[in-house]
């Protein structure tokens, strides 16, 4: 992941309240730590949208929903998407079903919420 400071605004500080730094600088020991698939995610998808990704990570671990969600081996990081994202209701129902080692959530493309209709 970057190794940029909370408070490097190319990361996502302009809109992580001062209050919140505490809690994404543990929300990303965590990962770094402990969710190494979770880790290897994010890193992809930094990959295809570029410093986005981390930025997300941040906006969700400071509480924003609807940013980034994950969780692997017992930890659970950044906010649920809610009720209203279509893809929680399959994700509740894949769970239940088969279970899985992580799972790591981030917001829909354009391209992609034209493709499934959330556009």
């Amino acid at each position: 992941m970057d190794t940029l400071p909370v408070s490097n605004p190319q990361q996502g500080a302009a809109v992580i309240p001062d209050e919140r730094r505490g809690a994404v600088n543990a929300g990303l020991h965590t990962i770094k730590t402990a969710m190494p698939n979770v880790y290897a995610t994010i890193q992809d998808k930094a990959q295809v949208i570029g410093n986005e990704a981390f930025t997300l990570v941040r906006r969700g671990l400071a509480g924003q929903p609807g940013c980034f969600y994950a969780f692997e081996a017992g930890h659970v990081v950044g906010t649920p998407f809610g009720q209203t994202d279509p893809r929680m209701a399959q994700l509740a129902q894949f769970l239940v079903r088969f279970g899985c080692a992580h799972v790591c959530i981030f917001p829909m493309t354009d391209d992609e919420a034209r493709q499934y209709g959330a556009a």
